[in-house]
C-alpha cells in the first residue's frame, strides 16, 4: 500500500490540540467479542486516556503497531487505558482485535465522527474517495485534557514511544 507523504501537514492546523478538551463523541467501542456505544469521556481511566488513530485494520502498519503496544506494556498502564479509533466496521475490529488476540479495545468510527471532531479526517492519496484519520496518538488526563499529541507524516512511521511513554507518565 503506498502513503501520503504529507498527511500530517495536512491535517496539522485543524488537529485538536494539546490543552484542549475530549470531543463529547459516541461510537461503538470494540473488545474482540461485542461492541456497545459509549462516549470517548467513558473510556477515562483514573489517571487519563491514551488513543490512537489508525487507517484500517489488518494493514501491516496496524498490526504491527497493536502488536509493539502489547510488547511495550501499554495495557498496564496504571489507570490510563489505551484505546485504538479507526474507520472499519465493528464486525472488522472484532475480528483483528480476535486476530492479535488483543488486550485492547477500539473505537469504530466507520462514519467518521470522531475523526472529523478530532480534525483528523483526510482523503488517502492512493485510495480514490476513501478517507481515514491521519495517525495520531493523544494523552489525555482524566479530565479529558489532551497533554501530548503527535501526528504521524505517513501512515508507516513509528511514533516516539519514549515521548507517549513520558507523556502518560506525567499524568
Amino acid at each position: 500500500m503506498s502513503e501520503d507523504s504529507g498527511a500530517a501537514s495536512d491535517v496539522e492546523d485543524t488537529a485538536l490540540e494539546e490543552g484542549e478538551k475530549l470531543p463529547d463523541v459516541e461510537a461503538l467501542l470494540c473488545d474482540g467479542e461485542v461492541f456497545t456505544p459509549r462516549r470517548l469521556d467513558e473510556c477515562l481511566g483514573d489517571r487519563g486516556l491514551l488513543l490512537s488513530f489508525y487507517g484500517f485494520c489488518f494493514s501491516a502498519p496496524a498490526t504491527n503497531w497493536w502488536r509493539r503496544y502489547e510488547r511495550y506494556g501499554w495495557q498496564e498502564f496504571p489507570g490510563v487505558p489505551v484505546v485504538g479509533v479507526c474507520r472499519d466496521g465493528p464486525y472488522a475490529v472484532n475480528a483483528f482485535l480476535r486476530e492479535l488476540d488483543s488486550p485492547f479495545h477500539v473505537y469504530n468510527d466507520v462514519d467518521a465522527e470522531i475523526a472529523e471532531a478530532f480534525g483528523l479526517l483526510r482523503q488517502r492519496d492512493d485510495m480514490p474517495n476513501a478517507s481515514t484519520a491521519n495517525r495520531a496518538v493523544y494523552v489525555f488526563d482524566s479530565s479529558g485534557e489532551a497533554r501530548y499529541r503527535w501526528l504521524a507524516d505517513d501512515d508507516i512511521s513509528p511514533q516516539d514511544v519514549d515521548a507517549v511513554e513520558a507523556a502518560v507518565e506525567e499524568l
